[in-house]
């Protein structure tokens, strides 16, 4: 069964932040701006220390590291509009189950932290690899599809999505897997997982993610 990123599980486990600085990704996320380009300092040296064990002619692509909370509550506020539009019967409890498999509450937020990235895999020219949906592709959208372990993926998205998931497993990101492309370290969902005492990192002041 997944454990969603609100549950209380996740949510009781404690943070203890070791004040690890934002840096810059650079050319790990060239299309990223503000702080999408930002990661905490452990997180950014395991997203290059995977860039280099990837296969030759193909390179990870950060879209988006940190979020500010206001970016993040965005996304929430918009994602629970359109799934009381989609189903308006849904009760309140069963709307946060629904919009937790997408975005995380605050508190909980990997991104807020910055200690996850949403990334792909791209070849030499800079062009995504086939990963089986989109990017950010929503459960609906994509038909769960978006499902790290989907079932029914063509044999191409299935061998690119092992590649990604062996090599960030190898340098200790964890993956959240209803989503192929998020990947964290230090957060809560990565304490819970790895069964680690606390969280390394928590959720950045607005100020701290502009």
């Amino acid at each position: 069964m997944t454990i969603l990123i609100d549950d209380p599980r996740v949510a009781a486990i404690p943070v203890h932040d070791l004040g690890d600085p934002l840096v810059d990704l650079a050319d790990l996320a060239p299309t990223a701006v503000g702080a999408a380009r930002l990661a905490r300092r452990g997180l950014a040296m395991r997203l290059r220390a995977a860039d280099d064990l990837l296969p030759r002619g193909i390179r990870l692509r950060v879209v988006e590291g940190c979020r500010t909370v206001a970016a993040q509550q965005s996304i929430i506020d918009d994602y629970s509009r359109r799934l009381r539009v989609e189903q308006p019967r849904l009760r309140a409890e069963e709307l946060a189950r629904l919009v937790s498999r997408y975005v995380a509450p605050i508190a909980n937020a990997p991104h807020v932290a910055g200690a996850a990235a949403d990334l792909t895999l791209v070849d030499t020219a800079g062009e995504e690899l086939w990963m089986g949906t989109a990017l950010d592709a929503t459960p609906e959208d994509s038909d769960g599809a978006c499902f790290t372990a989907a079932p029914g993926l063509d044999a191409l998205a299935q061998a690119h999505r092992a590649l990604l998931v062996s090599t960030l497993e190898s340098v200790g990101l964890v993956n959240y897997p209803t989503e192929w492309w998020h990947w964290s370290f230090g957060d809560r969902y990565w304490a819970y997982l790895t069964h680690a005492s606390h969280a390394r990192y928590g959720p950045l002041t607005q100020e701290a993610a502009a």
